[in-house]
């Protein structure tokens, strides 16, 4: 598995590649660095360099890679296992279709809840500036006549899932690649972009919010909502500290979708979210009622994926709900 990650390592061998990487999992700051590794079973990574992880991306037997960018107090196995998840039920659907990239952020978990949600929360504003990084090095790769030529460019398409507290590191890793690197805009980077109970304000996709970027790198943005989700409870309460009052995007859809962007669209899932995962209802988007089979969240992901069209018959629908009984 191809992974990349701003977690430090114990031991940092840069300018060198690590071949013994190891994740110190006592730090969750973020590296200034990122780190393009393959992870070749459970507790055994390789740094591979970027460079080298762009061109087996490439050469990769898949029309697609989906990026994952996990949720708040996630271990790196966490992460890998959900991974791993969803590369088997995408090549159950499909196989060679799809190829799962995880982005590794620095969580912590071994110290309460709340303070866990803190510390993950300047964890993921500390990556951004890293995963920043990471987006411009590969547009500068693709756009490299010695990498892509003419003659044999690289044609995958990209796409995003970013699921909870990895929508706030998607959002502050755009706003900066733009700050820093595209100031005249974002490029038309991801076919699809997929924000499921994401942890950010209901407004941030509305026009002139920091979210809107999103809009501008993605074909399309499809944001997966359900209003008993348990995590997300907690965490607007959490959030009353810093004077967040307003409902998380992962509970109630965007605020109003007459300010949002044209290509935004909003799916319920608030019918199916405990049942395939009880009973926070947070983690819905990969199996359904039975580990490895689909639930109709993944469902509708991958037909996303494969059609690039996220309501395929209905030209003009914006919204839709997700239940059991159209299944």
């Amino acid at each position: 598995m191809l992974f990349i990650t701003s977690r430090m390592p114990t031991v940092n061998t840069e300018p060198a590649l690590n071949k013994d990487f190891v994740f110190d999992l006592q730090n969750n700051s973020s590296s200034r660095s990122f780190f393009c590794c393959t992870r070749h079973k459970k507790g055994k990574y390789e740094e591979i360099g970027s460079m080298n992880l762009l061109k087996s991306l490439k050469a990769a037997k898949v029309r697609q890679v989906l990026v994952y960018i996990h949720g708040f107090s996630n271990l790196p196995e966490d992460v890998f296992a959900a991974t791993e998840e969803l590369q088997k039920l995408c090549d159950k659907k499909k196989s060679g279709e799809v190829l799962v990239l995880p982005l590794v952020w620095p969580c912590d978990a071994d110290l309460g809840i709340i303070k866990d949600y803190w510390d993950d929360q300047k964890a993921a504003d500390q990556s951004a500036f890293t995963f920043a990084r990471v987006m411009q090095r590969f547009m500068e790769w693709r756009n490299s006549v010695e990498y892509n030529p003419e003659d044999d460019p690289c044609l995958k398409r990209i796409n995003l899932l970013a699921h909870s507290m990895g929508n706030r590191v998607l959002r502050q890793t755009l706003s900066n690649w733009k700050h820093y690197d595209q100031p005249q805009g974002l490029p038309l980077l991801f076919r699809n972009t997929f924000m499921v109970a994401a942890d950010i304000l209901n407004e941030s996709l509305h026009k002139g919010e920091a979210g809107e970027l999103i809009s501008h790198a993605s074909r399309n943005v499809i944001v997966y909502y359900a209003s008993d989700d348990l995590a997300l409870r907690a965490s607007k309460v959490s959030n009353l500290k810093n004077g967040e009052a307003s409902r998380r995007l992962g509970h109630s859809g965007p605020e109003n979708m007459e300010l949002t962007p044209k290509n935004v669209y909003a799916v319920d899932c608030d019918d199916v979210n405990t049942l395939y995962d009880p009973p926070k209802g947070h983690s819905y988007f990969r199996s359904g009622l039975k580990k490895g089979q689909p639930g109709i969240v993944f469902e509708h992901i991958f037909e996303t994926l494969v059609s690039g069209r996220v309501f395929p018959n209905e030209e003009y629908r914006k919204s839709s709900i997700l239940s059991l009984n159209k299944a």
